[in-house]
């Protein structure tokens, strides 16, 4: 079982000075660093939406070329709905209202996965250690994928440049199927234990896993049969996982992030957190508005690292301060213009990966 690495503790500290001026912006400014009535609005938007498609998949039955179109805009919505509700919600950043963050958080449940899951694998473990080998839970993409220098190079990973779109298009069918199944019988998520789950947790991982099961594929396969389910449910789940691994990939494993590991004596990073999260935390098409709004801000990555608990609609606003500030310590911030240029780049890092040794 790998040990979690402790960061340095330095003077003077980057981070202390990076929050004490975000902190003073939204002061002078006298705004909430929550997501507020923008982010409520785009909220009844998406759900609406995702009711809407559903609603006209299931009575009016279009033709196949428009239900399968519709499937894949269901596919989009579950991500869409998992970037902008369910994420900030998880960090505590959808509201300022505890209990409405807590069911922002479990529309993850109604969409398949599990909230409590996602909390261990993802506020707790990734957004500490990332990219740290043995302990980020996200490097480890199966025995087909190498995203790290660390881990082992099988004969395959050299072309796994060219077939990780159709893991990539996988990943939730295994999460909900899976992934979630896996960490809740084992007690663990990679190599660290799990937090004791309450009664609660498990009635609610169990309620959650039966609500989509029958939602998404009872009452479906009840209208449709079963066959052109399966070629609907498919689709949908084929959207879903291209357009989650991609915006997640984009973000971490790219060619100018780093894989760093503590010292072998210590147990600690060289870098204190707020600058290990810098170099290991990529952003892309932070000028395009429309990929910000749909990824729910996760193209400002850097800042999301930085800030978790900061919602994404004000990322635009905070990159400003967080880029003069590593002007001025000399910490890099890794930045792709483009979504092109990030999957173009994140294609690199894989073949150099496939070919280079352990």
């Amino acid at each position: 079982m790998a040990t979690t690495p402790k960061f340095p503790q330095v003077t003077p500290s980057f981070h202390s000075v990076l929050k004490q001026r975000v902190n003073q912006y939204f002061q002078e400014n006298n705004i909430a660093p929550t997501g507020g009535w923008r982010l409520f609005t785009k909220g009844i938007i998406l759900f609406s939406l995702l009711a809407a498609t559903y609603l006209v998949l299931l009575i009016v039955q279009p033709p196949t070329v428009w239900a399968m179109l519709l499937c894949a805009l269901l596919g989009l919505l579950i991500a869409t709905i998992g970037f902008n509700i369910m994420h900030d919600g998880s960090h505590g950043s959808f509201s300022k209202y505890g209990f409405i963050n807590k069911l922002a958080a479990l529309t993850l449940n109604m969409l398949g996965g599990s909230a409590f899951m996602w909390n261990q694998k993802h506020n707790v473990i990734h957004h500490a250690y990332t990219n740290v080998h043995d302990v980020d839970d996200d490097l480890d993409a199966g025995i087909l994928m190498r995203m790290s220098k660390h881990q082992p190079r099988l004969a395959i990973h050299r072309v796994q440049h060219l077939y990780f779109w159709v893991l990539y298009s996988l990943l939730y069918l295994f999460w909900i199927f899976y992934s979630d199944f896996g960490k809740y019988f084992k007690r663990r998520i990679g190599s660290v234990p799990l937090k004791k789950m309450s009664l609660k947790d498990h009635l609610s991982f169990w309620f959650g896993k039966l609500l989509f099961a029958m939602v998404f594929m009872i009452i479906p396969i009840m209208t449709f049969g079963f066959f052109n389910w399966m070629v609907g449910f498919l689709v949908m789940t084929t959207v879903s996982g291209l357009v989650l691994s991609i915006v997640f990939q984009l973000a971490h494993t790219v060619e100018d992030t780093s894989f760093p590991l503590a010292d072998e004596a210590t147990g600690r990073m060289e870098d204190e957190w707020a600058v290990h999260q810098l170099k290991t935390t990529a952003n892309f098409a932070t000028r395009n508005k429309v990929i910000s709004w749909l990824v729910g801000g996760l193209n400002f990555q850097v800042e999301h690292h930085l800030f978790p608990r900061i919602s994404h609609i004000h990322y635009p606003a905070i990159n400003k301060i967080v880029k003069q500030a590593c002007a001025e310590f000399n910490v890099p911030y890794i930045e792709y213009r483009t979504m092109g240029r990030a999957i173009a780049s994140h294609v690199s890092h894989l073949r150099h990966l496939g070919q280079a040794a352990a």
